[in-house]
């Protein structure tokens, strides 16, 4: 229990915390969570069928969105409640491909994909499925779908060291210094390759493309969109990001309202599918530095920090139209190499949760094959069979003493 003492010794503490405190804390969870994913997201829609300008009207859909989700949540429950895109749900696309259907079909498992969040705030049981998927199937799928984006950055540096080195060499430089900076800073690095690029070449986007556009697509749904595409979607978002949110904000000591959460997210996805935007939620890891104590000692004044960051997400989003004309400009295999580094600390901590019990280990490694094959059947797509796969050797109790 904490005493009188200790009380006034916090609070003491906490009034001589400028307010400019939290503000940054704010200001710095925005930007590394926009750099670090960035790429990522890029890829995934590119991958479904974006065309550039549809990328880039997703990318700055789903920006706002996250944004306005941030401070709304933040200023309404006086709590640092952080959104993010799904960066689990990014990488999952690229590895999907093209969707049966096209673009259109995947804005329609992404309008859908909102829905289900949505449904998951008002319906608990539809949650309780989801959190009955063995966490080591889970865990094994999102692995498998995040491993061929990770051996990206091997690949670029084989076939073009002169520009992915650079990238990659401040990642290591900055992992050793600044773990929290390694992405972002290699972003930077990329951001400098690729100008290095266009001054020497000529060409580039010019000032039209930094304009932000939005471009409407009519959703349309396919079977194949819907299984392949939406439902994993789905899945790795509540799975990687929603629920672990809640757990990093309990850590701190905050009870995330999972109804008005989950309603807020949902219909921030589903505002922004039809412009491209595939899935917001609950920040997990970035989540973080906004609501520990470095953002401010007085833990009821760390809200200013989440309504901060969604200021701040909302100031990038307005950028990313020039972000994305800048980085399709890129030499071949910088970009990826981005978008592998950013993801390696999801791919270890998802392996160790795919082996972290002995009687699951054939099922999820299964599993873990079956998503990395990035086969497709039937117009659905590897991570749906990955899952059926997984959870059916499991319940056979195949592997399983």
């Amino acid at each position: 229990m904490t005493s009188i003492d200790e009380t006034v010794d916090e609070r003491a503490g906490a009034e001589r915390v400028s307010i400019g405190v939290p503000i940054g804390a704010g200001v710095v969870c925005a930007l590394v969570g926009f750099t670090s994913s960035f790429a990522v997201v890029l890829a995934g829609l590119r991958a479904v069928g974006a065309d550039a300008a549809q990328a880039a009207s997703g990318l700055l859909a789903v920006s706002v969105a996250m944004a306005v989700a941030t401070m709304l949540l933040s200023w309404r429950f006086r709590i640092p409640v952080t959104s993010a895109w799904s960066t689990p749900g990014a990488a999952l696309l690229a590895t999907t491909g093209a969707v049966a259907g096209g673009w259109s079909a995947a804005v329609g498992a992404f309008l859908s994909c909102g829905v289900l969040l949505v449904v998951t705030g008002w319906w608990p049981r539809l949650a309780i499925l989801v959190r009955r998927i063995p966490v080591p199937i889970a865990q094994a799928m999102l692995a498998g779908v995040l491993l061929p984006l990770c051996v990206e950055p091997l690949r670029g540096l084989a076939a073009n060291p002169v520009a992915v080195g650079p990238v990659l060499a401040v990642w290591l430089v900055l992992l050793k210094l600044r773990p929290r900076w390694a992405v972002p800073g290699a972003f930077a690095a990329a951001l400098v390759v690729i100008g290095v690029a266009l001054a020497r070449d000529g060409g580039g986007p010019g000032w039209a493309d930094f304009v932000p556009q939005l471009s409407v697509t009519t959703p349309s749904w396919t079977v194949g969109a819907l299984m392949g595409a939406a439902i994993p979607l789905y899945l790795v978002t509540m799975a990687a990001q929603n629920i672990p949110g809640v757990a990093v904000m309990a850590g701190f000591g905050y009870d995330v309202p999972w109804r008005p959460a989950m309603t807020v997210t949902g219909v921030g996805s589903m505002l922004a599918a039809p412009f491209g935007g595939h899935a917001i939620n609950l920040a997990a890891i970035s989540a973080a530095l906004a609501a520990a104590p470095d953002a401010d000692p007085d833990r009821e004044r760390r809200w200013v920090a989440g309504f901060s960051a969604g200021v701040t997400y909302l100031v990038l989003g307005l950028t990313s139209t020039g972000l994305v004309a800048v980085v399709l400009a890129a030499p071949d295999g910088v970009v990826q190499a981005v978008a592998g580094v950013a993801l390696l600390g999801a791919f270890a901590s998802a392996c160790a949760g795919a082996m972290s019990q002995a009687d699951d280990r054939l099922p999820a490694a299964v599993t873990f094959v079956v998503a990395a094959s990035g086969i497709a059947v039937g117009g659905i797509g590897s991570a749906f069979w990955a899952l059926v796969a997984g959870i059916v050797l499991r319940a056979l109790r195949i592997g399983r003493p």
